[in-house]
């Protein structure tokens, strides 16, 4: 990877035109050959960039100063440097992936172990179901056959309150649920995707959604359910069986 801090002006020439005027940036070069351009003010989020496959030009001579990057689409974003403040690459290798948190991890085992705690009747039919953008937490069947896929997140930011069923059309046949550590916004997106993903699948569709977590952000909450997904909050203590209300005394 190679990092520019760099005075520089931006020119993005595609589908539309954008311009942003001279200021101090971030390049990013990764090895894939994709390019954005960064703030000090806005978090991961790029203010421009170009997505792979591309090319990148560093001009020479009259143009020395000036990085062209070129899509396969004929898109252009044309970087003009005045003032190079940092140039350094770095080889970072391959990436592991994203090692699931061992208390997420665990929630999903406990789940599909007590998979009757998301309702009577449920059954189990894999954890950890495999897609082509990636694996679903557990999927499951309910009680009356349909197919859920689960979310699991272990907590959000706020709200313990208890869960709600949202309502989808037509009823789903299977539900995918997938297990957070943090249920906030991220979390519904990513088990939105995989409904997508699923439900083109003839042999299960429709398949509904579950997310489920110790706590969840209450915009998640509200767009779970605006999406027909159900919200499930789940008692770690209660899963693992040092808490079990049916033992109590009082």
């Amino acid at each position: 990877m190679r990092l520019v801090i760099a005075r520089c002006s931006v020119d993005y020439a595609g589908r539309l035109t954008a311009h942003l005027p001279s200021a101090p940036r971030l390049i990013l070069v990764k090895a894939d050959g994709s390019v954005s351009i960064h703030a000090d003010d806005r978090a991961y989020k790029p203010l421009n960039w170009m997505s792979p496959p591309c090319t990148l030009k560093e001009g020479t001579g009259d143009d020395e100063g000036v990085w062209t990057v070129i899509n396969k689409a004929g898109e252009k974003l044309i970087i003009t440097m005045e003032e190079i403040l940092h140039d350094s690459s770095h080889e970072l290798g391959v990436d592991p992936g994203l090692i699931k948190d061992g208390v997420e991890a665990h929630l999903q085992e406990l789940l599909a172990d007590r998979i009757e705690t998301l309702g009577d009747g449920y059954s189990l039919i894999r954890r950890e179901y495999m897609t082509a953008i990636g694996p679903v937490d557990i999927l499951c069947r309910d009680a009356d056959g349909q197919t859920v896929a689960v979310e699991i997140k272990r907590r959000g930011e706020i709200d313990g309150s208890e869960s709600k069923e949202g309502t989808a059309s037509p009823k789903p046949r299977h539900w995918a649920v997938e297990i957070k550590r943090r249920a906030t916004i991220d979390a519904v997106e990513q088990l939105t995707r995989y409904l997508d993903f699923l439900n083109r699948d003839t042999t299960i569709a429709p398949v509904g959604g579950i997310l489920a977590a110790q706590s969840i952000a209450p915009q998640a909450r509200t767009l779970a359910e605006d999406r027909g997904m159900r919200c499930v909050v789940l008692d770690y203590d209660e899963l693992r069986g040092i808490d079990n209300k049916e033992d109590r005394l009082f």
